[in-house]
């Protein structure tokens, strides 16, 4: 095989994780090299991320390199890939998924609820900002921020805001898990469609090349619940900058003594932009991960599909439109 060129953009979290697939796949003998690109949201640093225009801006560029053959294989935050998918790209794998919460950065309290009336709290996110806003009103206020990791560290540690939320994957990935203040957990807080999780996509056409190291890179399970919460997310028609939280997970049962029951779970939520209306659901279903990887997929579409369907019967529709 000749060599696996992984596009990429060129950010400090992003390099983290190509270089994380590249290593996985060197272990196993492969030859490959990292391809840095820049994205359009790299470039365009100014502004609150849902005033760039359009879904895709950290991933566009990248899968238009894969389509013109100028890299064989690309490596996305898997929440910031749109769920649209792109005519001759198929998105094949995920790895294992890591840590999924957000977490509470601070310098004036160690847990959200304990900061003071009108303090200032910077995130770029519409799902974050609604969250808070249902559970704590107009408290606190709520600014958008910008930058990759380190840089949105330095203006908290400048004085602009009193705290920010952060994934905790990207502190964790880069070691910097000492400025998680605290962390915001489900069942209260729910991450946004595939945080934590890594998204391989490849050209349709070279899927039999790449087979190998497709079947190296993906977790069963973690590709699983990746597929239920995209597919939710389609469904809604929300895009990834919709105020919408998910979370799928495995879980494992006893029906009898002689029987054990893995299911996949899903629970999801549409808030209001301004937090003051919040919708729900959950359901699950059986699965098995000694099937195909195309029958797990049907079945986590299933299930997204099938909890969409209950937040559109509860009018999520109207919310998403505002």
């Amino acid at each position: 095989m000749k060599s696996i060129r992984i596009g990429t953009r060129g950010s400090a979290l992003a390099l983290w994780q190509a270089h994380w697939v590249e290593q996985e796949l060197r272990r196993r003998h492969f030859d490959v090299q990292i391809v840095e690109i820049n994205t359009s949201g790299d470039k365009n640093r100014q502004g609150a991320i849902a005033n760039l225009g359009a879904e895709g801006v950290f991933t566009k560029e990248i899968q238009r390199a894969l389509l013109v053959g100028d890299v064989d294989l690309a490596v996305h935050s898997l929440k910031d890939l749109p769920t649209e998918s792109v005519v001759g790209l198929e998105f094949v794998a995920s790895p294992r998924r890591g840590a999924f919460r957000d977490a509470f950065v601070s310098t004036k309290a160690k847990r959200l609820e304990e900061l003071p009336n009108g303090a200032s709290i910077g995130t770029g996110s519409v799902r974050r900002k609604a969250q808070i806003l249902h559970y704590f009103g107009t408290r606190f206020k709520i600014t958008d921020i910008r930058g990759n990791v380190e840089t949105r560290l330095h203006k908290l540690d400048a004085g602009e805001f009193d705290a920010i939320i952060l994934a905790e994957a990207g502190l964790t990935r880069l070691a910097l898990q000492n400025r998680i203040t605290s962390l915001l957990k489900p069942p209260m807080f729910l991450p946004a469609i595939g945080q934590g999780t890594l998204g391989i996509e490849i050209r349709a056409d070279d899927a039999k090349r790449l087979q190998a190291a497709v079947d190296l890179l993906n977790d069963l399970p973690t590709y699983a619940t990746a597929i239920a919460e995209r597919s939710l997310l389609a469904a809604l028609r929300g895009g990834c900058l919709a105020p919408i939280a998910a979370l799928a997970s495995i879980e494992h049962s006893t029906k009898d003594m002689q029987k054990k029951e893995t299911r996949l779970v899903l629970t999801a939520r549409v808030f209001s932009p301004d937090g003051t209306q919040k919708l729900e659901a959950t359901s699950s279903l059986p699965i098995s991960f000694s099937q195909s990887c195309v029958i797990v997929k049907q079945n986590a579409v299933q299930l997204g599909q099938t909890v969409a369907k209950t937040l559109l019967e509860q009018d999520a529709a109207k919310l998403l439109e505002r």
